[in-house]
């Protein structure tokens, strides 16, 4: 990614535990959940930084999360279809120097092609819609349905590089270090 000495690990929190309705607040505190989840399993080894992130997509004001099942991702996809949505990542990170967290959100708008009963069936077929918010995955065959994207690209794959980069920079990270 961007050559930074980052190892992996996934922290599992129980996401419907947050009842949150605005979206930008809701990514929030899940990435800041999972920081603490990290910090509370590591607690006598504490790093210097932790980093956590969360997307949901949104349409007005209904939340669409990671789907359950395939039915599921059906409806999510038909939803989609033809229509504008938004597309919210928040991005958080510990500096274990500061013993803070920095918490920063990006929202971008993605609009779906109309999409045929064959097209979304063919979609889960390919079983991408597992474990991602919306039901689909930009980086793969859903970009076929993609008309058209405003803001950051990367966001809609759930990490929007730049502004992490900028985040890091802002917190400190030492680069080349």
């Amino acid at each position: 990614m961007l050559g930074l000495p980052f190892s992996v690990m996934p922290a599992r929190i129980d996401e419907s535990l947050c009842k949150q309705k605005d979206p930008k607040k809701l990514t929030s505190e899940l990435a800041v959940k999972k920081i603490e989840k990290v910090l509370e399993e590591m607690r006598n080894r504490l790093p210097w930084w932790i980093f956590g992130a969360d997307t949901v997509i949104a349409i007005e004001d209904k939340i669409f999360g990671k789907a359950q099942n395939r039915e599921n991702a059906a409806s999510m996809l038909k939803e989609l279809s033809g229509r504008e949505h938004q597309v919210i990542t928040s991005m958080a990170l510990y500096n274990g120097r500061e013993k803070n967290i920095d918490s920063r959100t990006v929202s971008c708008a993605v609009v779906f092609d109309l999409m045929t009963e064959a097209e979304i069936n063919w979609y889960l077929k390919t079983n991408e819609w597992q474990g991602v918010a919306g039901a689909y995955r930009i980086q793969g065959l859903a970009s076929c349905f993609i008309n058209r994207i405003e803001g950051t690209s990367s966001a809609v794959a759930g990490l929007p590089l730049r502004e992490f980069y900028v985040m890091l920079r802002d917190n400190g990270y030492p680069y080349g270090a």
